[in-house]
This record gives C-alpha cells, sequence and structure tokens, in this order.
C-alpha cells in the first residue's frame, strides 16, 4: 500500500519559517490588552476611584506620620518633628512597666477573642444548615445578625446595664441567695465580658460568611457520602469542613492580622480605672499618653511597633497556611 504527497514548490524547502512582523512602536501584547480592556469597561474602573483615594487619604498617607516616632514632636511646630532623637522613644517604651502590662493585657484579650470567636459562627452556620424549618432558620439568623448593626456605643450601654449592680443579672443572682457582684469593677470579671459581648455582637454576621460558603459545596459529595454508608456527623466532618476550608482560613489570617488591634472603642466605654490592670490594652495606652498626655512622639513608637507586630503575624500565618493547607491570600 503506497501514500502520493503532493510535493512542496520549488525553493520552499530549505526556507526557514516566517517570523512575526515587529510591531509598531513597540507595544507589548499585555500592555495593549490593558489599555484595550480600560476603554472598554473605563465605567467599571472608575467605581474603584473613590475606594483608592479612601484608602489613599485615610490608610497610605498617614504613614508618613510614623517619622515622629524618631523625631521630637511638640504640638504647633513641625508636622514632622523638631529634632531627630533616633530610638529614644523606643527605649522608653521597652523600660516602661506600664507598656509591659499593656502588652501583656492585649496579648490575653486578643487570643482570647480569637480562642472563642472565630469557632463560634462556624458552629453556628453548621448548626442552621441542618435546620429544615425556612421560617425558623430566618428567625434565628435574623436575631443573630441584628448585634452586628448596632452601634458600639449601644453595645457597651447594653452590657453595662445588664451587669449593673441593680441590672438584671444580679437580680437573677439575688433570686439564688447570691450577693449583687460588681462585674464592671472588678478587673477578674472585665476579659470575661468583652469576649462575651464580642461573641454576641460578631457571631450573626461571620455566620453570613459560612453560610453563603456552604451554598458552593457539590450536592453529589453527600450523595456519594451517604451511598458510602457515612453518617450526618462524618458528612460534616468529611465534605462540609473541607467544603469551607478556604473560607476558614482566609477568615483565619485576617483575625490573626488584627490579632493586635483589639477593639479600641468597646475597651474605651467599658473600661475604668478600677480594672485597668485586666483591661488596659495597648490602642487605650497609646490613646492616653498621645491625646491625653501629649506625648505623641512616645504613642506614635507604639503604634509603630503594635502595626510591625501585627504585619509579622499576618505574613507568617499567610506563609503558614500556603504550606500546610494550599490556601493563602496572596
Amino acid at each position: 500500500m503506497s501514500t502520493s504527497t503532493t510535493p512542496a514548490p520549488p525553493g520552499t524547502q530549505d526556507r526557514p519559517p516566517a517570523r512575526a512582523a515587529p510591531r509598531r512602536g513597540g507595544r507589548t501584547p499585555a500592555r495593549t490588552g490593558w489599555r484595550r480592556a480600560l476603554r472598554r469597561d473605563w465605567q467599571l474602573y472608575s467605581l474603584a476611584i473613590l475606594p483608592l483615594l479612601f484608602f489613599l487619604v485615610f490608610r497610605y498617607l498617614p504613614m508618613i506620620g510614623n517619622v515622629i516616632a524618631f523625631r521630637r514632636f511638640e504640638p504647633g511646630g513641625s508636622i514632622f518633628g523638631e529634632e531627630w532623637v533616633g530610638l529614644r522613644y523606643v527605649q522608653m517604651f521597652l523600660n516602661d512597666p506600664t507598656f509591659w502590662q499593656v502588652f501583656r493585657n492585649t496579648l490575653w484579650i486578643g487570643g482570647l477573642t480569637l480562642l472563642f470567636c472565630f469557632p463560634v459562627p462556624i458552629v453556628l452556620a453548621l448548626l442552621l444548615n441542618e435546620v429544615r424549618r425556612r421560617s425558623l432558620k430566618r428567625f434565628v439568623q435574623s436575631v443573630s445578625y441584628l448585634p452586628h448593626f448596632l452601634s458600639i456605643v449601644i453595645v457597651a450601654g447594653i452590657t453595662m446595664q445588664m451587669l449593673a449592680s441593680d441590672g438584671p443579672v444580679n437580680h437573677l443572682l439575688g433570686w439564688f441567695g447570691h450577693e449583687p457582684v460588681r462585674f464592671i469593677q472588678e478587673p477578674e470579671w472585665f476579659r470575661t465580658i468583652y469576649v462575651g459581648s464580642e461573641i454576641w455582637q460578631t457571631a450573626g454576621w461571620g455566620t453570613i460568611l459560612y453560610l453563603a460558603a456552604l451554598t458552593t459545596i457539590d450536592e453529589d459529595l453527600y450523595e456519594a457520602a451517604r451511598i458510602d454508608g457515612a453518617n450526618r456527623w462524618q458528612q460534616i466532618w468529611h465534605v462540609t469542613l473541607p467544603g469551607i476550608r478556604p473560607t476558614m482560613v482566609t477568615l483565619l489570617i485576617l483575625n490573626i492580622g488584627t490579632f493586635m488591634a483589639v477593639g479600641f472603642e468597646k475597651v474605651l466605654l467599658l473600661y475604668n480605672p478600677l480594672t485597668y490592670p485586666t483591661a488596659d490594652v495597648i490602642s487605650t495606652y497609646v490613646y492616653r499618653a498621645g491625646v491625653e498626655s501629649n506625648s505623641f512622639s512616645y504613642a506614635a513608637a507604639i503604634g509603630l511597633f503594635e502595626a510591625v507586630i501585627g504585619l509579622v503575624l499576618i505574613t507568617s500565618a499567610n506563609q503558614l497556611s500556603r504550606r500546610t493547607v494550599g490556601t493563602s491570600l496572596w
């Protein structure tokens, strides 16, 4: 059996392949594609102008002020300080016993908040996902979401009224023959009060994210698990939790990044001089040192130290997550 081939035209057997003609003006395809996309979708890109301006004005430009952590700043003088003092203010807060007390309090409150506030939305989302009555599910969702939309001032006011000496909690304790407890004035109760109010305020909002992640799980995976004999707990462990793992890891990294930035407003509203030993954190200490005592350079040095620790934490958590789980923010 033989096959016939069409001979090539004369003079083309050894001709090298033709090269693409160079683009005029030296424009690369990536640059041309970006400009074409910008001209086509400029209305969509214009929506990002205001958010970018917000971050530029209120997030990036204020970073220039960190220079006063290394310069002596006086109110009414130069915005960048009067003279260079180097690491003087850093040495001051490193040798200050009060700073190390507020640093320990920040670690305690931040650790307890992460330990208790992070898993509660996951558990609540898993429980709501198992509810079959839509009316009951919507009611629980509405009740749990509502505290997130309340002002922190209102949340702090409700907390203080509930735990006052003549408040409902002490009335309930009185029915059981217990003496009234001064929750707001006792230092050992502050961490419990803060973490409890944080759970009440944020659990419902975090549940929204996990419920949205649950809707992306393929129902065929549950069907395959039931065919293999898995019960509901095994389906949750082997199908549901792996399905929402990227969302869990992302939120965990974000929470670790804000580990040191314990809620300044809520602590400021709930604490008092009697609870300073356990309630005073870095953010409130910076507020008192900078705004109330006019030690702006000293406060800027402490704030810069806190920011550096937060950057190290979120970077380390992101790298650890990428190597162990395979999911990361960048």
